[in-house]
């Protein structure tokens, strides 16, 4: 017969949730490791004539910063930043600069405005992607001319259709942050 005090009984439902714990590296190392890793993207080879590929660190920092509010401390964006300078081929500083007022500002905007949605999570991303791009390419110290300017606009919209898909890919990467693992002992 089983018993429901024997701790090697999993006969309910529940008894495999029991003493069970969240990994401390995967709840403060996931979203670290992912913008890291995103960071990385414009190191793998891939030729365009004008910019196409999304800046994935910044869209991986902005869509935890979404998803998870308060997760990522407001001083990551520097490290984080400085990462991204490093490996974009930004002037360095760029990424430090934008990365750092990009945090504050979601921070300020959700100290005001505490309501969320989807919808309004995607048009704040596609703000400050699109400042995010623009200001890059003044920092770049490139001429401005309405040629110029209009090629980042498939880099925007690409990083703005992206959004979601990423931000489903946070979700899930969420869940498995917070997964638990059994304790031994």
């Amino acid at each position: 017969m089983i018993s429901p005090f024997n701790p090697r009984a999993r006969s309910d439902a529940y008894g495999s949730k029991i003493n069970r714990d969240h990994s401390s590296i995967l709840v403060y190392g996931v979203p670290w490791v992912t913008i890291i890793l995103a960071c990385l993207a414009p190191m793998v080879p891939f030729i365009a004539l004008a910019p196409l590929i999304p800046p994935l660190g910044y869209l991986f920092l902005l869509t935890w910063r979404l998803v998870r509010p308060g997760l990522l401390p407001l001083w990551a964006g520097l490290p984080l930043g400085a990462l991204d300078d490093l490996f974009s081929g930004q002037p360095f500083g760029n990424g430090i600069f934008l990365f750092s007022i990009t945090l504050l500002t979601l921070e300020t905007v959700e100290m005001r405005f505490p309501w969320r949605s989807f919808l309004l999570d995607w048009l704040t991303a596609s703000i400050a992607l699109a400042i995010y791009l623009y200001a890059g390419f003044l920092f770049s110290g490139a001429e401005l001319t309405s040629i110029q300017l209009r090629l980042i606009l498939p880099q925007l919209l690409l990083s703005i259709v992206l959004f979601p898909i990423i931000a489903r890919m946070v979700a899930l990467l969420d869940r498995f942050r917070l997964m638990r693992i059994r304790r031994v002992g």
